[in-house]
C-alpha cells in the first residue's frame, strides 16, 4: 500500500513517539530468565493446563470454533455448567464468562451505571476499567490512590445528587503491587444503601485467599462487593475472565452488555483450559511456591533504594525517566533476564520503572541474579 493511501497523521503520531523514545513494538526473542511474565503459578509455561487438559475426563462438545455469540449459536450445557463452578467456587450466585479481562470491565462498566449514577473510581485503575466507564453515560471522578479520605471526601459531596455510586478499585495495582484498601472501603460504605462496590481482582486470582480465590475471599468481603471480574490471562495461564455477582447482575450483562452480546463466544477447549485452571488451584501448591519466592525477594532487596515491594507478584523500581528505564531493561537482558521497562505515558512522569514479576518457578539463584542486577545499575 502506498503512502497515499494511509492519512498523515498516522505518520505524525509515529514519528512524534518515536523522538521521544516510547514508540511500542512487538517482540517474539527474549531473555530466558522471566521477571515479566503475568503468568505468577507457571501454569502455561510449565505445561500444566495442557497436561491436565491431556488427562481431563472433561469431554468438550466441540474442539474448536463456538460458531456464534452466546446469544445466537454459541452457548452451551458445558459453558453454562463451567459457570456455576466458578460461581460456587467463589462463593457467588452466579457467574458470567467473558473472552477477556479488558472485554469484562468494558462490558461491566459500560452498562451498569446509568445517567443518573456517579462511578468514583482509583486514579490507578486499570485502563479497560477507565474505557468501560467512558463509554457509558454516568458521571464520573477519580479518587486519589488507596486514599480513604479522598473517597470519602467525594461520597459526602456528590452521596445526595446521585441515584447509585458505584466504586471502582483493583484488589492489586499492576505498576506497584500494593493493594486496595477494601476492608476500609467496606466499612466505609456498609449502611450507604445506594453505593455499591466492584473489584478487579485480575492480579490477586491464584496469589491470594484460599486455593488463590483471590484477596476479597482473603478479607471475607465477597459478599460486600456487588462485582468481581476474575482474569484468567495471568495468573491463572489461559484465557477470558469471568464476572461474579448475583443472579440479577448476570441476566442484566447478557441483555445490556455489548462487549458480551456481540462477540463470538469462546470455544469449549477454552472453557475447558479455565476449568483445569481452577482445578490446578485446588490440587497443586504453585501458590505456596510462589509465596515463598516473593518473601524470599522482599527479604533481600530492604537496601535497594526506590524498589516498590509488595505482598503480591508485582515489584517495581522507579528509575526517574524513560531513559533510565531502557538502560535497565537493556541491562538485565545482559544477564539473560526478562524484565520490561514501564515509561511514561503508561506511568506519570518521574515514575518510570522497570516491572519484575516474581513467579512460583524462578528459582533462588534466579532471584539473586535479579537483586544483583538492580543493586549494580546506576541512575
Amino acid at each position: 500500500m502506498s503512502d497515499k493511501n494511509i492519512p498523515n497523521h498516522l505518520f505524525k503520531a509515529l514519528a512524534e513517539r518515536e523522538q521521544k523514545g516510547v514508540l511500542r513494538k512487538l517482540v517474539t526473542e527474549v531473555p530466558e530468565i522471566d521477571f515479566c511474565s503475568n503468568d505468577y503459578l507457571g501454569f502455561s509455561i510449565l505445561g500444566l493446563i495442557r497436561k491436565k487438559l491431556e488427562s481431563s475426563t472433561l469431554k468438550p462438545e466441540t474442539s474448536f470454533g463456538s460458531t456464534g455469540s452466546r446469544l445466537i449459536s454459541g452457548n452451551s450445557i458445558y459453558t453454562e455448567d463451567a459457570e456455576k463452578e466458578i460461581a460456587l467456587f467463589h462463593h457467588a450466585e452466579s457467574a458470567l464468562i467473558f473472552n477477556s479481562g479488558y472485554d469484562a470491565n468494558l462490558g461491566l462498566f459500560s452498562s451498569i451505571p446509568q445517567k443518573e449514577d456517579l462511578i468514583l473510581f482509583d486514579e490507578l485503575i486499570h485502563a479497560s476499567i477507565y474505557d468501560g466507564i467512558k463509554l457509558g453515560y454516568a458521571s464520573h471522578y477519580k479518587f486519589k490512590h488507596n486514599s480513604i479520605n479522598s473517597l470519602n471526601e467525594l461520597i459526602q459531596r456528590h452521596q445526595n445528587n446521585f441515584k447509585t455510586i458505584y466504586i471502582a478499585v483493583e484488589s492489586v495495582y499492576s505498576m506497584d503491587g500494593d493493594l486496595a484498601p477494601l476492608l476500609e472501603i467496606v466499612e466505609l460504605i456498609k449502611c450507604l444503601t445506594n453505593v455499591f462496590l466492584i473489584v478487579d481482582e485480575a492480579h490477586a486470582i491464584g496469589v491470594f485467599g484460599k486455593n488463590g480465590r483471590g484477596l476479597c475471599n482473603e478479607l471475607g468481603i465477597e459478599k460486600d462487593c456487588f462485582a468481581r471480574v476474575y482474569t484468567y490471562g495471568k495468573a491463572m495461564g489461559c484465557h477470558g475472565a469471568g464476572v461474579v455477582g448475583g443472579d440479577a447482575l448476570r441476566n442484566y450483562l447478557i441483555n445490556f452488555s455489548r462487549s458480551f452480546i456481540y462477540t463470538t463466544a469462546l470455544p469449549n477447549h477454552s472453557i475447558d483450559a479455565i476449568l483445569s485452571a481452577y482445578q490446578l488451584l485446588i490440587e497443586t501448591k504453585q501458590k505456596d511456591s510462589l509465596q515463598t519466592n516473593i518473601d524470599y525477594f522482599n527479604s533481600k532487596t530492604s537496601e535497594i533504594k526506590n524498589l516498590i515491594k509488595s505482598k503480591s507478584a508485582i515489584h517495581s523500581l522507579v528509575v526517574g525517566n524513560n531513559s533510565n528505564a531502557d538502560a535497565l531493561e537493556r541491562q538485565l537482558a545482559q544477564k539473560n533476564i526478562y524484565a520490561k521497562a514501564i515509561k511514561s505515558p503508561t506511568v506519570k512522569e518521574g515514575t518510570e520503572r522497570v516491572r519484575f514479576c516474581i513467579h512460583a518457578f524462578n528459582t533462588k539463584q534466579e532471584i539473586d541474579l535479579l537483586i544483583e542486577s538492580c543493586q549494580d545499575f546506576k541512575n
